[in-house]
């Protein structure tokens, strides 16, 4: 791992906008507080440009064979991320770069794509609240966590709906990176935090 974290946010099309918005936001704010923290950029399939669930259109830095390493994965969710679980082109990507990242997180409906792998079999995990009935077809053996903000199994983190992936990116920016330049992005953010007592 370098010392500048790489933060990849993978988008498609039909991804939530905050999903991935938000995440990037903590990231990069942090990043210009402390340049030697984070490198944040987005990653897709193909360098073009993609589609959100509300019509945004966004141009991802890297597809999937130029993207340097990886040591934070965000997965964005979205209305998308039905059509990727027959994607196995997206999916081996996700499965690779997920073995190869310091930490994994799944935002929203993007559980869809780990629930798929077979990354959460047996394991808690988070989601949007519309989505864990389909969830329980999807990894029939995990355990639903519809009353927390976000759970961590190992190295792999999911939250549940859109603003959670603001919630825990926080978390996840304060346990790598202390709390005193989280308390400083989120004033600069005007973010209130919420404490919640996941570990």
């Amino acid at each position: 791992m370098s010392t500048k974290r790489r933060v990849g946010i993978f988008i498609y099309n039909g991804a939530e906008v905050l999903d991935f918005a938000g995440p990037f936001e903590v990231f990069s704010v942090a990043a210009e507080q402390n340049h030697q923290l984070y490198e944040v950029f987005t990653v897709s399939k193909e360098t073009v440009a993609i589609i959100t669930a509300n019509g945004l259109s966004v141009n991802p830095t890297y597809d999937f064979n130029n993207c340097p390493e990886i040591d934070i994965l965000i997965i964005a969710g979205g209305s998308g991320s039905r059509a990727l679980m027959e994607d196995s082109y997206t999916l081996n990507w996700i499965y690779k770069t997920y073995h190869k990242s310091e930490f994994t997180l799944s935002i929203c409906s993007g559980a869809r794509l780990l629930g798929k792998l077979g990354l959460l079999d047996g394991e808690p995990y988070c989601t949007h609240a519309e989505v864990y009935e389909e969830m329980s077809a999807i990894v029939p053996s995990g355990n639903p966590q519809q009353k927390k903000r976000y759970v961590k199994t190992g190295k792999l983190y999911t939250s549940g709906g859109i603003s959670a992936g603001i919630d825990l990116s926080f978390h996840l920016l304060e346990k790598l990176s202390g709390l005193e330049i989280a308390t400083q992005t989120a004033a600069y953010m005007e973010y209130i935090r919420t404490p919640y007592l996941i570990e």
